[in-house]
């Protein structure tokens, strides 16, 4: 069993592959970075002792190294921080710095690379993550006359969009403005009220982004890229997003495409290298 480690600005999540048979666990864990130590109860749980651990941190250091050290002092474990890099899993990273793409990012387009290997999904793929940062990346499939040398590169991470987050910007709003508050309204095409019309900004911008994005990939490839969402942002933009997606392929008689969720989408790409070095 391979423990998998994925510490957000604000969220730790946890999982486990065991590469031989590809089992996963059931529910990733989940807390925040001042409950660290309920990775130790969780790890009690498990039926197998972990022999590794991968991990991706954009977090401050510290949290890092508190979780080392709380793996090594628990299991004699030490983390393999995955870093950006040029090609991986069969992805190939075409950032002019590889390594100056921040980990999630990169690892999170290995994942949706194995999810579209999996389900046979053909065309370019989206994913929008809302975080503390909203990041809008495409992944594209390549053809065999662009593939690399030893025929290994099945994907091109194309780049993408980082902004803040819904709740940063309303964070933002707050603090940033003499008068405005820390909106928590209801989204609607037309407010009448403040708190709505910081939550409806708020949407509409993230929601606008994403279209963005799905409209590019669409003039770029010549067929309307398939958007996948995480994030626990999500839900304060979904409702609008969707709206707007939806309107979009209608406009253009295109099929109904909803955005797809994807609960973990830098677990899976930890999973991916665990198994691939195994």
């Amino acid at each position: 069993m391979k423990l998998l480690i994925d510490i957000g600005n604000t969220r730790i999540k946890a999982g486990w592959i065991k590469p031989d048979s590809g089992e996963r666990e059931a529910q990733p864990l989940a807390l925040e970075h001042h409950a660290l130590g309920l990775l130790s109860d969780w790890l009690d749980q498990l039926d197998e002792r972990p022999s590794a651990v991968l991990g991706v941190s954009v977090a401050a250091p510290e949290v890092a190294i508190e979780l080392d050290t709380l793996l090594n002092r628990r299991d004699g474990l030490s983390t393999e921080w995955i870093q950006g890099s040029p090609w991986a899993a069969g992805v190939r990273n075409a950032y002019q710095t590889p390594a100056q793409l921040g980990a999630d990012r990169w690892v999170a387009m290995l994942g949706l690379a194995g999810r579209a290997l999996a389900t046979a999904e053909a065309g370019p793929l989206i994913l929008a993550s809302f975080g503390t940062a909203t990041t809008i990346d495409t992944l594209n499939p390549v053809s065999n006359a662009d593939a690399d040398p030893a025929g290994d590169t099945r994907f091109l991470f194309e780049g993408g969009l980082i902004f803040p987050g819904p709740a940063l910007m309303a964070t933002s709003l707050a603090s940033g403005t003499a008068r405005l508050p820390r909106a928590d309204g209801p989204v609607c095409a037309y407010p009448t009220d403040t708190q709505q019309a910081i939550s409806s900004g708020i949407a509409a911008a993230q929601a606008g982004a994403v279209l963005r994005q799905w409209r590019e990939g669409l003039e770029r490839y010549g067929r309307a890229p398939t958007v996948f969402s995480s994030g626990g942002g999500w839900p304060i933009i979904e409702n609008e997003t969707q709206r707007a997606l939806a309107r979009a392929q209608a406009d253009l008689n295109l099929p109904p495409q909803p955005i797809q969720w994807l609960p973990a989408p830098v677990l899976d790409g930890l999973a991916r290298l665990a198994q691939a070095a195994s």
